[in-house]
């Protein structure tokens, strides 16, 4: 298939960049603000033993030139962010920090031995290392919102919509993670990045970020699916609508070897947690899980040290926590409702049935198939002779515009590409439910709120309530309502290393 769809900057995409880096800078305001009127819960941060692994340990060679600084940052390292930093200045030393994933330390050591080296002197390496992690997660914020904004624009085909999805995303109510020594930035910008070049066409690059997103958390393995919903799409129409079943076999190939591909980075990793942990020792003195038949690390990490698991959580005592995640897993079960009842028949079948051309799809939030009505009739026609089976299709080029976008559209291909487009909001829905699943009964359910912040339908779902007359309208500033209270909670919390989500 052709590429098709071409994005140049245009004011829409400069506004979200804007808004995104204005949030960021919102967030660090509230964050200096909290420092200061209220004391640390937990004031051990700074505290940084030396490296068990020579090879790691790094000297000061100078003396620092303006230590209060360096002290400042480092004061800001709290919950997870220990583990990133000291994986970053230390490797992994113990079993338990293999539950952290090692994108993120990775562009941290990058970051800090080359763009920030300089500064290793002036505010001390651990402060270097923690000030490396926040610039890669703020920009790679800012990206995402970029590209948040993209896919909203391809799969809604409302503009409007999509602007207001953004902005909603850019003020999540998870927003101090995405700020703050988290994957949540990394993990929103490779899975957003990769879902929009899926859809783009540019399927390898869209495996690569996905592959990279099982580098920064565990669940960015999920995107796979969206690789075998696209290839079980085009194995059907290789099969039902252009009667080629060796294009079939082909496609479903592919599809596998791009689904594996995917897998790779954390398979990998398990393999090297193996390898460190369980080769050399003799059955008596490796790990249990070593002895698995699935040695999987990360599994075993996570109920043996954090106690996750099938309802585990269900106690009487974390029921404040299940009302702290009341908010996130009550929007998304509404997202989903509404998604599915718009479009039922498009559900239900999976996409099939707008595949194989018995029913074209009918709005699911505003205008979701909206095509300019000079390019409709043609686009028609053209359906009409593809399900024909005409032997011979003339590729001519058109120009359409979304939202000050130029899509160049190849005639042959232009209703495939929207067709795509419209049903990939089934596999983002159907990831954002088994997410929610997962949050509710697997996991710690405070999570929830950091965990499926990253999921567009989200967003969409209440865009689409801002843009309701009446009751729905309310509930959309419920929305906004709920997001200004957990940014203003969160940095207040968690700055201050106070529990929260």
């Amino acid at each position: 298939m052709s590429k098709t769809l071409e994005s140049p900057p245009n004011h829409q995409t400069l506004k979200i960049i804007k808004l995104a880096i204005t949030s960021r800078l919102l967030l660090l305001s509230l964050i200096l603000l909290w420092r200061i009127l209220i004391d640390p819960y937990d004031t051990s941060s700074p505290l940084n033993s030396n490296c068990l692994s020579t090879d790691h340990q790094q000297q000061e060679r100078n003396v620092i030139q303006f230590p209060r600084i360096g002290s400042a940052i480092e004061d800001s390292i709290v919950w997870d962010g220990v583990y990133f930093v000291r994986i970053a200045q230390c490797g992994y030393e113990y079993e338990q920090t293999y539950a952290f994933l090692p994108l993120l330390p990775a562009c941290i050591v990058l970051l800090s031995r080359t763009v920030l080296v300089p500064l290793v002197s002036v505010i001390g390496h651990r402060a270097v290392l923690a000030l490396a992690g926040y610039l890669v997660n703020n920009v790679a914020f800012v990206l995402a919102a970029v590209y948040f904004y993209r896919v909203s624009v391809i799969i809604l085909k409302d503009p409007e919509a999509a602007f207001q999805a953004s902005i909603l995303f850019c003020f999540n109510p998870a927003s101090i993670f995405y700020s703050s020594l988290y994957t949540e930035s990394l993990y929103a910008l490779l899975s957003l990045g990769g879902l929009y070049y899926l859809i783009s066409g540019a399927s390898n690059v869209a495996v690569l970020l996905f592959a990279l997103s099982g580098c920064a958390r565990s669940n960015g393995v999920l995107n796979a699916g969206y690789l075998c919903f696209q290839t079980l799409h085009q194995a059907y129409d290789a099969v039902f609508l252009k009667k080629r079943a060796c294009s079939a076999v082909k496609v479903l190939i592919v599809g596998a070897l791009r689904c594996i591909c995917s897998f790779i980075p954390f398979i990998a990793f398990q393999a090297y947690g193996y390898y460190n942990i369980c080769h050399g020792h003799s059955l008596d003195e490796m790990r249990p899980w070593c002895k698995a038949k699935i040695p999987l690390l990360y599994s075993y990490i996570q109920s043996h040290y954090w106690g996750v698991g099938f309802l585990r959580y269900f106690q009487l005592k974390q029921l404040p926590n299940f009302l702290l995640a009341s908010p996130i897993l009550s929007l998304a079960v509404c997202s989903v409702l509404h998604l599915v009842r718009s479009q039922p028949e498009i559900f239900f079948s999976l996409g099939f049935q707008a595949s194989n051309g018995e029913k074209r799809p009918t709005a699911s939030l505003s205008s979701l198939d909206r095509v300019p009505e000079s390019n409709s009739s043609r686009l028609k026609e053209k359906s009409s002779a593809k399900m024909q089976d005409t032997s011979t299709v003339r590729q001519r080029k058109q120009r359409i515009k979304v939202d000050n976008y130029d899509v160049l559209l190849d005639e042959y291909d232009s209703l495939e590409k929207l067709r795509y487009s419209s049903t990939f909001i089934v596999p983002c829905t159907l990831h954002l439910l088994f997410m929610a699943a997962t949050a509710f009964f697997v996991m710690h359910v405070q999570v929830s709120t950091r965990f499926l912040s990253a999921s567009p339908p989200l967003y969409w779902f209440a865009s689409h309530l801002l843009k309701s007359p009446g009751t729905g309208k309310r509930w959309g500033h419920m929305m906004w309502t709920y997001s200004i209270a957990y940014i203003l909670l969160g940095s207040l919390l968690f700055s201050n290393f106070y529990p929260f989500t």
